[in-house]
């Protein structure tokens, strides 16, 4: 695991960073001399992205997971840089990969978030550490990049970068390449945005509807209302509901409770 002492000020004070999880699909097929080559390879592809998108790896806390790693990025890292450059040079360089012959096939979900993430014993805390965890392996995105066999790379954004970033315009970046999902994944449920590279919506949005299911609902059971989280950023509600889960883009009211504890 790389050293994370110098990834932001040692000041003592949680910075929103960005998060970073690239994980392989079906890696667990391989045998070990494979793993060890998809491994190598996935480095190196994102180490490459990032150098053409004018991004510094060597500055990212990097946490290797053997078929995924977990990044965070340093702070003021161009958010706009990652989403746009950064993903299409990536996605680039697993095409030109897998058109290797006789070399497994390495295929990529991508999700990013930007938010609270402070160094902690084991890596990292806070609630954008945990988002990527649950957006990497939400069902749609998922199931979109097993449907569109020809694609390498799927990615979800948090509905938070979307609405900060995404919906800007930024060069690289067209908001209307995204299809929005509601993700459900263990205690954590939120909103996000899955782009495929080089399929548009049309061909995204079918296998998303596909497998819809129901949104949360201002009438659900008060059971439910009671644990929705604490605060929100930008119409957006971030924070931990009062049995550990955490919650993005759900209605919230203010909390006392204090909003940079992560767990």
């Amino acid at each position: 695991m790389n050293d994370t002492s110098s990834a932001h000020p040692l000041d003592g004070i949680p910075h929103r960073r960005l998060c970073i999880a690239a994980d392989m699909s079906q890696y667990s097929r391989l045998d070990t001399r494979a793993q060890s080559a998809a491994q190598a390879d996935l480095v190196r592809v994102l180490d490459e992205a990032a150098s053409l998108a004018g991004l510094d790896r060597a500055a990212w806390a990097r946490q290797p997971q053997g078929d995924l790693e977990f990044s965070v990025l340093p702070d003021a890292a161009p958010e706009a840089e990652v989403l746009g450059p950064f993903v299409n040079h990536l996605a680039a360089g697993l095409s030109a990969l897998n058109t290797r012959p006789a070399v497994p096939r390495i295929r990529l979900r991508l999700a990013v978030d930007a938010g609270i993430a402070a160094d902690a014993a084991l890596g990292h805390a806070g609630p954008a550490p945990v988002a990527v965890a649950r957006y990497v392996n939400a069902p749609q995105v998922v199931t979109v990049l097993a449907a569109l066999t020809s694609a390498d790379l799927a990615l979800i954004v948090s509905d938070r970068l979307y609405q900060d970033v995404v919906r800007y315009g930024y060069p690289g970046l067209d908001p209307a390449q995204y299809v929005r999902v509601h993700v459900q994944v263990k205690e954590f449920e939120g909103y996000g945005w899955i782009r495929v590279p080089g399929y548009g919506p049309d061909r995204v949005r079918p296998i998303v509807d596909g497998m819809a299911t129901p949104l949360p609902s201002a009438t659900a059971p008060a059971t439910c209302r009671k644990n929705l989280s604490q605060y929100v950023h930008h119409g957006v509600a971030v924070g931990r509901d009062v049995s550990g889960g955490l919650s993005v883009g759900l209605p919230a009211t203010p909390s006392s409770a204090d909003p940079w504890r992560p767990w």
